[in-house]
């Protein structure tokens, strides 16, 4: 079945759940007109279903080869991207001095859930460019930003990251590569890179890499990396491109998933050293690496979401074609499709929740980085600055975590058939699965939101948090409807079961970091499912006075019901198992060591 994005849930998550419209009748994005926000959507919607999704399978069949004249991508990609560019679509959130079309964070993300449901292999390329956009913005020369930026904001020039190398994955500060400056003040870059997305391909003709070195002398570990830009092809004055430069892509991973986007490994040095230019300062290297690695973050989240939901979307298609067996209580004279069955509901609504959970947590996030950057006000700004921070793990790590779930799901409500490759059910089993790992583990985003954001100011951000959605909780309650069923009572366990583990939490960072750590995982889960489900009631409560979907409020209030009673129920447990776990992990070590 063809992938439709679903535009009326989007723009009630956008608008909603995660705040738009609130920010913008606040003042803090400068005259923008949020029904600009549906056509912007409607119209990524149409590229997705008729451009991207056409090669999704193409891709996942077909791969990428390395051949003497670089990576070549499969049929029909170079063409897309050009296509792609050529719509504007990697310019939607760029600075309109550069090129871009400066329209909100907030409404890219929802096109970047878009690319990924239709085609994640694809849309890695612009995510990956997005991030660069952002350090060389704000970390690089005027000379660079007059070199590349603007080509990179059109995509004409796609970015890169390059961090991990063989001996240093999540510990950075392990890295060998080695930078040697030049007299004419640019750097010369020795050595090797691995994993890296879009390292070389086909699609365009320069490629514009953002690669962690470090210099002679530089201080040990995270302290002593600095961010250079090397470009495939050097720049000449006028702006022409010139020499190739001594950067290759040396080999290819064969991959669970994702076949279609290249991870290469690249190689630099085997001819004179790779030309180099610094970006920030010498030693600063962490700085700009986190401006690129929040960004793509939040990015990885929305392939999540994207990914669940066309998951969800072929899954319910297929129960409702699929006919086995009789139902009980059915009248009909032949076999049932398998979605009157009372589990296949559970899981599709299932499947369902945790996508539109997933997805406002990510826009949320979205809205806040925008307001961070967009207010006029300092406080306003630090306050959203502070907000951003805290919900980036969780858009991360909950989302990437229910794109496996979701995917997984799918499967079995195919049954045998999802099993099989031609559904395309197994596609995003597959493809999902590095979704946990890449861009910071699940884990070191779920240690990051205890040790760092839960942390910041003695859990300001969290309280202020925790108070907006005590309030949605109590809006639920004050409703009287009873087609919210236990939703006000479940919503309102898990924000005390919220408030109390992560007092517990403050208290063990200052006197036993190692218990606090050994409940990072459920308390990021518990914290985010918390959160999804007072989103999800709060959209249900705003869609029986939104004209655009008033029709289908019910639909809203049943979903957020059924996250309610099914998923935030469960905020007891973990937070049982944030409290009284510790001693158990921390002493895993008997078992371990056998």
């Amino acid at each position: 079945m063809t992938y439709r994005a679903p535009i009326n849930d989007i723009l009630l998550s956008l608008n909603h759940g995660a705040g738009l419209l609130a920010a913008i009748e606040a003042g803090h994005y400068n005259g923008y007109e949020a029904d600009f926000s549906a056509s912007v959507i409607e119209e990524a919607g149409k590229f997705a279903t008729e451009i991207l999704e056409p090669l999704n399978q193409v891709g996942d069949r077909e791969g990428i080869k390395l051949t003497d004249k670089g990576v070549i991508t499969a049929s029909g990609w170079p063409d897309a991207y050009k296509r792609w560019c050529d719509g504007g679509w990697n310019a939607v959130s760029g600075p309109e001095q550069w090129g871009g079309q400066g329209l909100p964070l907030a409404v890219h993300s929802a096109v970047n859930e878009i690319w990924s449901a239709a085609n994640m292999s694809f849309g890695l390329c612009p995510l990956l460019t997005l991030s660069a956009i952002d350090a060389l913005e704000a970390h690089g020369s005027e000379e660079l930003k007059q070199i590349y930026l603007e080509k990179l904001i059109s995509g004409v020039w796609p970015g890169t990251m390059q961090l991990t190398e063989p001996q240093a994955g999540t510990d950075v500060g392990a890295l060998r590569t080695r930078a040697e400056k030049q007299p004419d003040g640019t750097y010369r870059l020795f050595g090797t890179k691995i994993f890296i997305t879009y390292g070389d391909h086909d699609m365009s003709d320069n490629i514009v890499h953002f690669v962690l070195a470090r210099l002679p002398g530089s201080p040990a570990g995270s302290k002593g990396i600095t961010l250079f830009l090397v470009p495939k092809y050097l720049v000449n004055a006028d702006g022409s491109l010139g020499a190739r430069n001594d950067i290759y892509a040396s080999g290819i991973e064969h991959k669970l998933g994702i076949h279609a986007s290249p991870t290469c490994t690249m190689t630099m040095g085997d001819k004179g050293g790779a030309v180099a230019y610094l970006v920030g300062s010498e030693n600063g290297g962490m700085a700009a690496m986190f401006t690129m690695m929040n960004q793509a973050r939040l990015g990885v989240g929305l392939q999540g979401v994207g990914i669940s939901d066309r998951a969800y979307q072929r899954a319910l298609a297929y129960a409702q074609e699929r006919k086995q067996g009789k139902a009980r209580g059915s009248k009909s004279d032949g076999s049932d499709p398998i979605i009157m069955y009372p589990d296949v509901k559970r899981n599709l609504m299932l499947m369902r929740g945790l996508t539109a959970a997933a997805r406002t947590i990510c826009y949320a996030t979205a809205v806040a980085i925008d307001i961070s950057h967009r207010a006029t006000d300092a406080k306003v700004r630090a306050k959203a600055a502070a907000r951003g921070a805290l919900l980036t793990p969780m858009a991360k790590a909950f989302s990437t975590d229910i794109g496996n779930e979701v995917a997984a799901i799918g499967v079995q409500v195919h049954g045998g058939m999802g099993f099989m490759e031609e559904t395309g059910a197994a596609q995003y089993v597959r493809d999902s699965r590095i979704l946990t790992i890449y861009e910071g583990t699940n884990g070191v985003q779920a240690n990051d939101l205890v040790m760092r954001k839960l942390a910041m100011s003695g859990g300001e951000a969290v309280w202020d948090l925790l108070g907006e959605l005590s309030e949605i909780v109590t809006k639920v309650e004050a409703s009287n409807d009873p087609a919210f069923g236990t939703t006000g009572a479940k919503l309102r366990d898990a924000v005390a079961s919220v408030e109390r583990t992560s007092k517990w939490l403050l208290e063990k960072i200052a006197t036993a970091p190692n218990d606090a750590l050994a409940g990072a995982t459920p308390y990021l889960r518990l914290f985010s499912s918390t959160l999804g489900g007072c989103m999800l009631a709060s959209e249900a409560l705003a869609a029986r006075s939104d004209d655009a979907v008033q029709g289908d409020a019910g639909r809203y209030v049943t979903l957020a019901r059924f996250f309610a009673e099914n998923v935030t129920v469960q905020s007891g447990a973990l937070e049982r198992a944030v409290i009284d776990s510790a001693d158990a992990v921390n002493g895993a070590d008997v078992v371990l060591s056998a």
